[in-house]
């Protein structure tokens, strides 16, 4: 690890797991960061990539699993999510996904949990999620209706990521005033199709959304039955977790600018995540994003004209800053990031 890179890392590890995060930081520097580009242009993330992460014991992070989870706290998820991201958005990305389905199966009864917990926490069986569509306003996309002793899932979920390298996709409906939550199978059926989105930036995530026909979900598949409200007001809490992945793109470029005033400010930025609430957090996450943004940039300036070749990292984490302006995105953090950019920039020199 170079003199650069631990000053991009400085503070990261406050609280966290020490060797859990030292697995993480190994991972992405040696093994993720190097194949970033590549894995960037081809398509999808090769098997290889994601077996590393599991093979580092990362797939168990949030399992309670008693040989695989490693049940960390709220500080060592984040931390290990932005040394991922530092690697590889694209990979980190796709993990991610996983990591609320491995909690799930933990907490779930005992049909779900010996069914599922341990594959997914050892990284046997992958997995991805299908809730964005929780946030949007007006009817639900997608409902859930009573079969048996078991659901009917109808409507569509859209940013669903990594198609073909999972197992199951943790989903939501909504069911009157509750939500549905039940692991998947992740194949097209007559009762599930799936369409491929096309991405300007980690379009190797194989992002797809995923259309119900009354697709069946037998009771054994159901991780929980919750009020909406509850969940809304507990997502409200994890929106700092989707700041790690902006952090992570900023901590790359700050590695590769290698400008102390960038370092400094990402140490502050990710201060203010940490400390925000509840009421904080959508302005903490603006500013997180709109500085991965600038950083990128700078990246791109400071190197020139090779950095909008396809061989550059410069161009892959620009496009990679101005996804995460966007994912994860709910309409306070919109507001703050709208005004962010809006504002009069300070006066050029003359």
């Amino acid at each position: 690890m170079t003199e650069a890179n631990i000053s991009a890392h400085h503070d990261t590890a406050a609280g966290a797991d020490v060797s859990v995060l030292a697995r993480a930081r190994g991972l992405a520097d040696e093994h993720l960061f190097p194949a970033a580009l590549d894995v960037d242009a081809s398509g999808e993330v090769p098997v290889t990539q994601l077996a590393k992460v599991a093979d580092a014991g990362l797939y168990g992070l949030t399992s309670s699993d008693a040989e695989f989870g490693l049940a960390a706290d709220a500080t060592t998820v984040c931390a290990v999510i932005e040394a991922l991201a530092s690697g590889c958005l694209t990979t980190a990305f796709v993990w991610t996904q996983h990591l609320g389905a491995a909690a799930a199966a933990s907490a779930a009864a005992d049909t779900v949990r010996q069914r599922w917990e341990q594959s997914l926490a050892s990284g046997t069986s992958r997995a991805g999620v299908a809730f964005a569509h929780l946030l949007r306003p007006g009817p639900p996309l997608t409902v859930a209706e009573p079969a048996g002793d078991g659901w009917r899932f109808t409507g569509s979920a859209p940013w669903v990521t990594g198609w073909g390298h999972i197992d199951v996709v943790h989903a939501a409906a909504r069911y009157g005033d509750d939500i549905v939550w039940a692991l998947l199978d992740a194949s097209p059926r007559a009762t599930l199709q799936a369409d491929q989105l096309q991405l300007a930036a980690v379009n190797s995530s194989a992002t797809v959304t995923l259309t119900y026909n009354a697709d069946p979900v037998t009771a054994d598949r159901v991780t929980r039955v919750e009020p909406y409200a509850d969940w809304k007001y507990r997502y409200g809490f994890g929106l700092r977790t989707n700041g790690s992945l902006a952090l992570g793109v900023a901590s790359r470029c700050c590695v590769l600018l290698d400008h102390g005033d960038f370092t400094a400010e990402l140490a502050a930025i990710r201060t203010e995540l940490d400390s925000a609430d509840i009421d904080a957090m959508p302005l903490a996450r603006a500013a997180a994003s709109a500085f991965a943004v600038r950083a990128a940039a700078a990246l791109v300036a400071t190197t020139g004209g090779r950095s909008v070749t396809m061989v550059e990292h410069g161009q892959r984490l620009l496009r990679e800053a101005m996804f995460l302006l966007v994912q994860g995105q709910t309409p306070a953090i919109r507001e703050h990031l709208v005004s962010l950019f809006s504002a009069p920039p300070s006066p050029y020199p003359r």
